[in-house]
């Protein structure tokens, strides 16, 4: 049962949504940052947006993500992610292992997150977005 599992805080991993300028245009991403000194194994993540545009309900798909190992001190794209998105709450589920651990951890990414004046540069990625720790 899950109340028998004993769930360690999350320390060490952000998630960070950041823009990049291409040929083609700004593209947005959603990043993982390991800054633990340790490998991450078995990183599942599953994201989802809902919220209100224009009085109406919405919801984005679920989508789920696996990477096997993430090395320590490292970064690993998940998904790219449309800005329309921006004005829905963006919810991330992240669970992986440290050795025989689970780690357990829900990032949410609220409407007002995305506003320009909130953007930062993020020394991990090297790019602007938005860091959630």
């Amino acid at each position: 049962m899950k109340k028998d599992i004993d769930f360690s805080p999350v320390t060490g991993v952000k998630l960070a949504i950041a823009k990049e300028e291409t040929a083609s245009g700004t593209e947005w991403g959603v990043y993982i940052i390991n800054l633990n000194l340790i490998e991450l194994n078995t990183v599942m993540i599953t994201s989802k947006g809902y919220g209100e545009i224009d009085g109406e309900q919405k919801k984005t798909s679920i989508l789920r993500h696996m990477i096997k190992e993430l090395g320590p001190e490292c970064v690993a794209k998940i998904e790219p992610i449309d800005p329309q998105v921006f004005a829905l709450t963006n919810e991330f589920w992240v669970s992986y292992y440290i050795l025989d651990q689970i780690f357990d951890k829900k990032f949410i990414f609220t409407p007002g997150s995305f506003d320009p004046s909130l953007q930062r540069m993020i020394p991990e990625l090297g790019l602007e977005g938005v860091l959630h720790s």
